[in-house]
C-alpha cells in the first residue's frame, strides 16, 4: 500500500480523521479524571492515597503497554492498534457502570474501578501512539512536530471538554447520573469510533535493511530526553490526581472549571506556538515551557484563593503544552525512521511512569504537609526537568 498521494494538502487536513479517535479517547480520560477521585473518596470512603492511586492506575497501565503498542505499530500497522485501544476504552466505561452498581461493597467496587482505569490506560497508550504513527504516515515525517502537536491539541482539548460534562452527570440524580452515567457516555463514545476506524486506510511497516533496535537499546537511546520529560510531567500528575481533591479540601467549587482551564490553555498554546519547535529548536521551547510550568505550580502552592488556583492551573497548562512534542521530535530523530514507532512508545513511557508514580506519591504528601508542599515539590521537579534539558546530548544516534 502506498503512502497517501495528496501530500500537497495541509498536514492538518490529512490528519483530521484519526485525530477524532484521539479526541474521543481523551474526552473519556477527562470524563473520568474529574469524578473518579471524588467517587473513591466520598462514595466509597477511601482516603486520599487510594483516591490518587485510582487516577494513577490508568497511567501505570499505559506505562506497561506503551512499548507493546510501539512494537505492534512497527510490525502490523496503525489501524489494528487504534481499534484495539478504542475497544478497551469502551470496556473501561462498562466497568465504571459495574463499579457504581456495586458501590455498597466498597472493596469490590474499588477493584472494578481500578480494572476499568487500567483498561483506559491500555486504551490511551494504543490510541495515542497509534494515531500519531498513523498521521506520520499520512502527512509525512517532515511534519512530525505538527502531527505530535495536533495530537496533543485533541488530547488535552478532550480533557477540557470531558471534565465539566462529567461533573454535571456525576451530580445528577437521574437514572443515568453519577458514575453510571459517566460510564455509559464513555462506552458509547468509544464504541461508536470502531466502525469508522475499520473503514480507514491503514499504515504498513517501513521496509528497511537496517536492523531494528531492541527495547533496551531504544530506552537507552531516548533516556536523556525521557528523564527530562518525566521530571516535567510530575506537575501534570499533580493536576490530574490532586487538583479535584485540593478544591474539595478547601470547600471551593470549580474544580472541573479549573481542569477545563488547564486543558484550554494547553490547547491554545499548541495552536499558537507549536511551530516554534521547528523555528527555534526543541531544547529552547522545552526550557521556556518548563519554567512557565514551574511558575504555575508555585502559584497553586501559595495562592490560597480559587482565582489564583485557576490562574495556576492555566499557567501549568501553558507550560506543559509543548514539552512532549519539543522533546519527542528530538528523541525520535535520534533512533531513525525504522524505529519510529517503538521510539515514540519508549519515550512516552517516561511520561506514564512519572504520572503513575506521582498520583499515590503526591497523595502521601497531603496528610503530612498539605497541598502547598505538594504543588511546590511538583514545581521543583519541573525545574529539575529544565536542568536536564539544558544538558541534553545533541545529534542522532
Amino acid at each position: 500500500m502506498s503512502r497517501p498521494s495528496s501530500r500537497s494538502a495541509a498536514p492538518l487536513l490529512l490528519t483530521l480523521a484519526p485525530l477524532l479517535f484521539t479526541l474521543a479517547c481523551y474526552t473519556e480520560i477527562g470524563l473520568q479524571m474529574s469524578v473518579v477521585p471524588l467517587f473513591v473518596h466520598h462514595v466509597l470512603g477511601w482516603g486520599t492515597v487510594l483516591a490518587g492511586f485510582a487516577v494513577s492506575a490508568q497511567y501505570l497501565a499505559t506505562l506497561a503497554t506503551r512499548t507493546w503498542a510501539g512494537e505492534r505499530l512497527d510490525t502490523t500497522g496503525a489501524r489494528s492498534v487504534v481499534i484495539t485501544g478504542l475497544i478497551a476504552g469502551a470496556a473501561s466505561g462498562l466497568l465504571l457502570i459495574t463499579s457504581d452498581l456495586c458501590s455498597h461493597r466498597a472493596d469490590l467496587s474499588l477493584t472494578l474501578l481500578l480494572a476499568g482505569r487500567a483498561l483506559l490506560g491500555f486504551s490511551e497508550s494504543w490510541v495515542a501512539v497509534g494515531v500519531i504513527m498513523w498521521n506520520l504516515y499520512r502527512a509525512g515525517p517532515e511534519n512530525a512536530a505538527t502531527v505530535i502537536s495536533w495530537n496533543g491539541v485533541c488530547s488535552y482539548g478532550g480533557i477540557a471538554l470531558g471534565a465539566p460534562i462529567a461533573s454535571l452527570i456525576f451530580g445528577s440524580h437521574s437514572p443515568l447520573g453519577g458514575l453510571t452515567g459517566v460510564g455509559v457516555l464513555c462506552a458509547v463514545m468509544m464504541g461508536a469510533c470502531v466502525l469508522p476506524g475499520l473503514r480507514m486506510q491503514t499504515t504498513h511497516p517501513q521496509n528497511t535493511d537496517k536492523q531494528k533496535l531492541s527495547l533496551g537499546a531504544v530506552i537507552r537511546g531516548v533516556l536523556p530526553h525521557g528523564c527530562a520529560l518525566g521530571a516535567a510531567s510530575i506537575g501534570f500528575g499533580a493536576i490530574v490526581s490532586c487538583l479535584t481533591l485540593y478544591f474539595d479540601a478547601q470547600h471551593w467549587k470549580g474544580a472541573a472549571f479549573s481542569l477545563t482551564l488547564f486543558g484550554t490553555f494547553f490547547v491554545l498554546t499548541r495552536f499558537v506556538f507549536s511551530r516554534m519547535i521547528n523555528r527555534v529548536g526543541g531544547e529552547k521551547v522545552a526550557i521556556v515551557s518548563m519554567a512557565v510550568e514551574a511558575l504555575g505550580l508555585f502559584v497553586l502552592a501559595f495562592g490560597h484563593t480559587p482565582l489564583l488556583a485557576h490562574i495556576g492551573a492555566s499557567l501549568t497548562g501553558v507550560g506543559f503544552s509543548l514539552i512532549f512534542p519539543a522533546l519527542g521530535v528530538l528523541a525520535i530523530e535520534r533512533l531513525g525512521p525504522e524505529n519510529r514507532g517503538v521510539a515514540l512508545g519508549g519515550f512516552s513511557v517516561f511520561l506514564d511512569l512519572a504520572i503513575g508514580v506521582s498520583g499515590p506519591g503526591l497523595g502521601l504528601i497531603i496528610p503530612l504537609w498539605g497541598f502547598s508542599a505538594l504543588f511546590s515539590i511538583a514545581a521543583v521537579f519541573s525545574l529539575i526537568g529544565l536542568g536536564l534539558t539544558v544538558a541534553l546530548p545533541r545529534g542522532r544516534r
